[in-house]
C-alpha cells in the first residue's frame, strides 16, 4: 500500500468529521513514523510502500509540511537511498562535517545546473556513454571471419518481438570498435543489437531534466533542526591532556593527568600504561611516550604525569598523527632451580584499546583545547611499538563500551598557530645539496626491487642524496624517495616537495601506489591523484574497487581523491553507479561509516536523475533479502520439526515472488551487477533456492532489450563477497593484461557485486556445468566418478560437434592456461569439483574464491590441496583431443602457460600495489603484509626471468605428478555430497 494512498483513505474518512475544514490541503500534511532505528522518520516520499518503510510500531501520525517540500524530500530520498538518514548527519556538531557538506553543495548545484543547460544528445553520451575499444589492430579470433568478409549482428527492436539479421563488413569495424562487439567476436558469436525509437530516449531525457530542474529553480530555505545526538554513559575514561611544546622550546610534551575505568577486571589487579607516539604513516617520528605505572581494580588515576617527544614542534609534518594506546602490565613470574630467588619480570599485554588522532586539524591548525577520543579494541595482526598507526583517526561511535580518552591540547599563544602554506614551505628548499661523489651502491639495483622490500638506513641515505638522479633517471622511483626522506626534518620535507612540483609525470598504474598508508603527505596524494586524471573511464572502473579502500586512509574529508572521484563518477554514470555500491556496501562499518555517508550524498546530490534508478535497485535487493530470511526461516522448521508444511519452502518462495509487492519491486529495473543492462521481469517458474547453508537465492530474469533471453543471478545474504570481488578484479585485470601482449586466453570474470553487510550478487554463466555434475552424469558410482578421464570431453562433445568441437577443444585449452596460471600466481585453495564449471563452448573457469594467497584448507593438520594448480589428466585428455600421444597439443598449452607467466611477473608490482591498498578492508585472508608476501613469492620477484621459468617449470610438472591427490580429493567430495539435481 503506498504511504499516497494511504493518505487519500485518511483524507476521505476525515471528511466526516466536523472540524475537517481546519485541515486545509492534504498537500500540506505528510506521515511521520517511527522507524527500525527508533528515529522519527517523515515520509516526504510518498511514492513508497508502507511495507518498505517498516515502521517499528504500526502507527502513522499527521504533521504539517514545512517550507521548501522539494528540498526535504530530496533529503528524505538521499536518506533513504544511501541507508543513512541525513539527519543523523545534521546532528554531528564537528565543523569539518558542516564545511564539507556546504562545499559539497555548492559544487553539486552548480553540476546539476550544467546537467539541467545539455541537449539530449549531450545527456545520451553522460548517461549512457559507450565503451569503445580503441586498439589499433582487430582482435586475433576476427580472423575466423575473413573467408565470408562480413559479421552477421542480430537486430531487435524495443518493445516488439520482431527481430532481423544484418551483415556488416568486418574490416569497417576496426580499429575502432564497442566492445560488446569485440568480446562477441572474440566468442565467435553473434552481436545482439537493440535498436531504440528515438522518442522513447527523448522522453527518458526530458524526465530526467524535469527532476532536475524541480531542485535547481527551488528556493533556498531554512534547513531542519538536526535531532540532539544520542547521550550515553561511558563505562570507561581516561583523562589525558597534551601538550605541544612552544616553538622556543626543544621538545613536545605531553602532560597527563588521567583516571581510567576498565570494566570485568578480574584479581590479580593488573597495572595500567598509556602509550602515546607520533606517527607520519608508518614512520615512527620519535620514540613513543609511556605513561607511569597505575593499579587498581577498576579506576585508575595518574597525577603530574608527563609524557615527553623527543622532537621540535616546528618538525611535525602536515600528516602527523598522535596514536594512542591503553594496556595492561601482567607480572611474570620465573621459579629458578633455587627455590630462594624468584625473579619477576613484567610484560606488556596486547593493547585493550587504542585510538589515533590528528595533530593538526582539517584546517591546517594545530589542534588546541580538549578533545574526547572513544577507542577501538580490535588490532590487526601487526602493530608498531603496541601502536595502531595504519587505524582510523576516527572515534569509535559505541561509546558504551569503549575506553574515553580526555585528551587536552594546551594553548600557548593567543592565536591559531597554522602550518605554513605551501610558498612558505617552498622557501626552506632553496638550498639543494647534492653529493659529488655517491657512494658505490647500485642506485639501479635498489629502484627495481619489488614494493615489499625493505630499504635500509643506507640505501635510504643514498636514495635521498641521489634524489635528482632518480628524478632524471628514475622516475617511478618515487615511492622508494618518499621512504627515504627524514619526515621529522621540515628541511627535508620542503626540498621534496619543491622535487615534486618538477617530477615527470608518472603513468596512472604506477601512481595508484603513492595512495597507500605510506604515503600520507597531502602533497604526494594531490601529485598522485593528478596522475590518475589521465585514465580513461574504462581503466579507472577497473581500479575504482581500491580507490574507495584508500579514502580509508584520507584524514579529512575534503581531499583530492574524493573530489576526483566524485568528479568522475557525476560525469560517467557507470562509475557512479559502482563507486555508490562500492561505498554503501560498507556504510554500516562504524569506522567509515561518517565518512562514506557524506561522499554518498555529495553524489547523490550532483546526480538527481541517477537516485530514482539506485533506489529501484535498492528496493528491490531489500526484496529479495526478505525472501531469503523467509527461507532460512522455512529450513530451520525442517530441520526441527520434518512436517509435510516444511517441504513446502520452494513454493512459498515462488508464492511470494508472484506478489505484486514484490514483483513490481523486482521487475524493470538496471542490473546493479551491470548498470548496462536491463531487467524486465522475473521468471518464477526457473527461480529456486541452493541448498548451502545460507540459502542463496538463485533469480532468473528476462532481458529487457533481448526478448526471449534470461540472465541469472545469485543473490548472498550471510555471505562477505568483498574477497571474491578482488579476486574476480584481479582476474579481470590479468585478462586484460594478457589481452594488452596479444594473448586471450579465454577468461571469465563473471559480475560480483557486495551491495551490504555480507550481502551481494553473483552473475550466472549461462549454459555451464560444474566438473562434479559433468563426472557423476556418466557415473552411477560416486566414488569412481572423478577417476573417468573421458567423462569431460564426451561432454564437450554432446554440446559440440565437427568445427565446433575444435573449437571448444582450443577455448578449453586457452582458459585452462589461464586459470592455471591465475590459480597459482594468487594461491586460490579449496579446489574441489565444484568450484571448477566449463561451458558448453569450452571456457573452463573457478568460482567461489573463500581461501586466496595460500590459505589452503586442511583436516587434521594435514593439507587437503598438495599442488601448485588444478591440472589433472582429464584436462590433459580433453587438450590432447583424446590422443594419449598428443604432444604437440600439450606442448602449446605448456607454452600458453609460461608466456602468461612471464607477462604477470613483469607486472608484479601492480599486483602487490593492488593488494595493499585493501588491507584495511578487513578481508579474513588479507590483513597485513605477510600476506602479500604470497604474490612475491609466487611470481619470483628478485629473480632474472630465467629463473621464474624454472620455478614455474618445477610447480607445472609437480602440478601434474601429484594430480592423483587432486582426484582423492574430488572422489571424497563426491562421496560427501549428492551433485545430482
Amino acid at each position: 500500500l503506498p504511504v499516497s494512498l494511504s493518505l487519500s483513505l485518511l483524507w476521505k474518512q476525515a471528511q466526516t468529521y466536523p472540524l475537517f475544514p481546519a485541515l486545509g490541503e492534504m498537500e500540506s500534511h505528510m506521515f511521520e513514523c517511527v522507524n527500525q532505528a527508533a528515529v522519527h522518520e517523515e515520509l516526504e516520499d510518498e511514492t513508497r510502500r508502507l511495507c518498505d518503510v517498516r515502521p517499528f510500531l504500526p502507527v502513522l501520525r499527521l504533521v504539517t509540511r514545512n517550507c521548501g517540500r522539494a528540498e526535504r524530500l530530496l533529503d528524505s530520498k538521499i536518506g533513504v537511498l544511501i541507508g543513512k538518514g541525513l539527519h543523523e548527519l545534521d546532528a554531528l556538531q564537528a565543523q569539518e562535517v558542516k564545511d564539507f557538506r556546504a562545499k559539497m553543495l555548492r559544487v553539486s548545484e552548480a553540476r546539476m545546473q550544467f546537467y539541467h543547460a545539455m541537449t539530449w544528445s549531450e545527456w545520451l553520451q553522460a548517461c549512457f556513454s559507450p565503451q569503445m575499444e580503441t586498439t589499433g589492430a582487430a582482435p586475433p579470433a576476427a580472423s575466423s571471419y575473413s573467408q565470408e568478409d562480413y559479421l552477421k549482428i542480430t537486430i531487435h527492436f524495443d518493445q516488439s518481438q520482431v527481430s532481423t539479421e544484418g551483415a556488416v563488413d568486418a574490416p569497417l569495424l576496426f580499429p575502432l570498435v564497442l566492445q560488446y562487439i569485440k568480446e562477441c567476436i572474440q566468442a565467435r558469436e553473434p552481436p545482439h543489437l537493440t535498436l531504440v525509437l528515438t522518442s522513447t530516449i527523448r522522453t527518458m531525457f526530458e524526465k530526467e531534466i524535469s527532476a532536475i530542474g524541480a531542485v535547481v529553480s527551488r528556493k533556498s530555505s531554512n534547513p531542519p533542526v538536526p535531532l540532539p545526538p544520542k547521550r550515553r554513559a561511558p563505562t570507561v575514561s581516561l583523562c589525558v591532556c597534551v601538550c605541544v611544546c612552544e616553538p622556543l622550546r626543544p621538545r613536545s610534551t605531553v602532560s597527563t593527568s588521567a583516571r581510567i575505568h576498565l570494566p570485568l577486571v578480574t584479581p590479580p589487579a593488573p597495572q595500567v600504561q598509556v602509550r602515546a607516539g607520533l606517527f607520519h604513516g608508518t614512520e615512527l617520528l620519535c620514540k613513543p611516550a609511556v605513561s607511569s605505572e597505575s593499579s587498581g581494580r577498576s579506576e585508575h588515576a595518574w597525577s603530574d604525569g608527563t609524557l615527553e617527544f623527543d622532537i621540535v614542534a616546528s618538525d611535525l609534518p602536515r600528516m602527523t598523527r598522535l596514536c594512542f594506546a591503553v594496556y595492561a602490565i601482567m607480572d611474570k613470574v620465573k621459579k629458578q632451580k633455587s627455590t630462594k630467588n624468584t625473579h619477576s619480570n613484567k610484560k606488556p599485554c596486547p593493547p585493550p584499546a587504542w585510538v589515533n588522532t590528528m595533530v593538526f586539524d582539517y584546517k591546517g591548525q594545530l589542534k588546541t583545547g580538549d578533545v574526547i577520543l572513544h577507542s577501538w579494541s580490535s588490532f590487526p595482526d601487526e602493530l608498531e611499538e603496541m601502536l595502531n598507526p595504519i587505524g582510523t583517526i576516527q572515534t569509535n561511535p559505541y561509546t558504551e563500551n569503549a575506553t574515553e580518552l580526555h585528551v587536552h591540547f594546551q594553548e600557548y599563544s593567543s592565536q591559531p598557530i597554522v602550518f605554513p602554506p605551501f610558498d612558505k614551505v617552498q622557501h626552506h628548499s632553496e638550498n639543494w645539496t647534492e653529493c659529488s661523489n655517491p657512494p658505490p651502491y647500485s642506485l639501479k639495483e635498489i629502484m627495481e626491487r619489488d614494493p615489499l622490500s625493505q630499504l635500509c638506513e643506507n640505501e635510504k641515505d643514498l636514495i635521498w642524496t641521489l634524489r635528482h638522479d632518480c628524478h632524471l633517471k628514475f622516475p617511478q622511483s618515487l615511492p622508494k624517495l618518499l621512504l627515504s626522506v627524514k619526515w621529522s626534518k621540515h628541511e627535508d620535507m620542503a626540498q621534496l616537495q619543491a622535487l615534486l612540483q618538477i617530477w615527470p609525470r608518472l603513468s596512472p598504474r604506477d601512481a595508484l601506489e603513492l595512495l597507500d598508508f605510506n604515503y600520507p603527505d597531502q602533497y604526494v596524494r594531490e601529485y598522485a591523484v593528478r596522475c590518475l586524471r589521465e585514465m580513461s573511464d574504462e581503466e579507472l572502473s577497473q581500479y575504482l574497487l581500491q580507490l574507495v579502500q584508500v579514502l580509508r586512509y584520507e584524514p579529512y574529508y575534503d581531499c583530492a581523491l574524493t573530489r576526483f572521484l566524485l568528479e568522475r563518477a557525476q560525469a560517467n554514470r557507470k562509475i557512479g553507479h559502482f563507486l555508490f555500491w562500492h561505498l554503501r556496501s560498507e556504510i554500516h562499518m562504524p569506522a567509515v561509516s561518517i565518512q562514506f555517508a557524506l561522499i554518498l550524498e555529495a553524489y547523490c546530490r550532483g546526480s538527481i536523475p541517477h537516485i530514482e534508478v539506485l533506489k529501484k535497485q535498492v528496493e528491490a535487493l531489500s526484496k529479495l533479502k526478505s525472501v531469503n530470511e523467509l527461507i532460512k526461516l522455512g529450513t530451520i522448521k525442517t530441520a526441527r520439526s520434518k512436517t509435510k508444511e516444511a517441504m513446502l519452502t520452494k513454493e512459498a518462495m515462488m508464492t511470494c515472488l508472484r506478489q505484486s509487492g514484490y514483483s513490481e519491486t523486482l521487475s524493470d529495473l538496471n542490473s546493479p551487477l551491470n548498470p548496462s543492462i536491463q531487467l524486465s521481469g522475473i521468471n518464477v517458474e526457473r527461480c529456486r533456492y541452493m541448498d548451502s547453508k545460507m540459502k542463496p537465492l538463485w533469480i532468473v530474469y528476462h532481458n529487457k532489450l533481448l526478448r526471449g533471453d534470461s540472465l541469472g543471478i545469485i543473490f548472498k545474504n550471510g555471505d562477505d563477497l568483498r574477497q571474491d570481488m578482488l579476486t574476480l578484479q584481479i582476474l579481470r585485470l590479468m585478462d586484460l593484461l594478457w589481452k594488452e601482449n596479444s594473448l586471450d586466453l579465454r577468461i571469465v570474470p563473471y559480475g560480483c557485486l557486495a551491495t551490504g553487510d555480507r550481502a551481494g550478487l553473483i552473475e550466472v554463466v549461462s549454459s555451464a556445468d560444474t566438473i562434479a555434475n559433468i563426472q557423476l552424469t556418466s557415473s552411477n558410482v560416486a566414488a569412481a566418478a572423478a577417476f573417468n578421464k573421458d567423462a569431460l570431453l564426451n561432454w564437450l562433445k554432446e554440446k559440440n560437434s565437427g568445427d565446433a568441437l575444435d573449437r571448444a577443444i582450443e577455448e578449453f585449452t586457452l582458459s585452462c592456461a589461464g586459470y592455471c596460471v591465475a590459480t597459482y600466481v594468487l594461491g586460490i585453495g579449496d579446489r574441489h569439483s565444484d568450484n571448477i564449471m566449463v561451458r558448453s563452448t569450452g571456457q573452463l573457469f573457478h568460482i567461489d574464491f573463500g581461501h586466496i594467497l595460500g590459505n589452503f584448507k586442511s583436516k587434521f593438520g594435514i593439507k587437503r590441496e598438495r599442488v601448485p594448480f588444478i591440472l589433472t589428466h582429464d584436462f590433459i585428455h580433453v587438450i590432447q583431443q583424446g590422443k594419449t600421444g598428443n604432444t604437440e597439443k600439450f606442448g602449446s598449452f605448456r607454452q600458453y602457460c609460461e608466456d602468461a607467466y612471464l607477462i604477470l611477473r613483469k607486472n608484479g608490482n601492480l599486483f602487490i600495489t593492488l593488494f595493499a591498498l585493501m588491507l584495511t578492508a578487513g578481508l579474513p585472508e588479507l590483513t597485513s603484509v605477510k600476506d602479500i608476501q604470497y604474490l612475491k613469492d609466487s611470481l619470483a620477484l628478485g629473480k632474472t626471468d630465467e629463473e621464474a621459468l624454472k620455478q614455474f617449470r618445477q610447480k607445472f610438472d609437480e602440478a601434474l605428478r601429484e594430480s592423483w591427490t587432486t582426484k582423492v580429493n574430488w572422489m571424497a567430495h563426491n562421496v560427501a555430497k549428492d551433485n545430482r539435481s
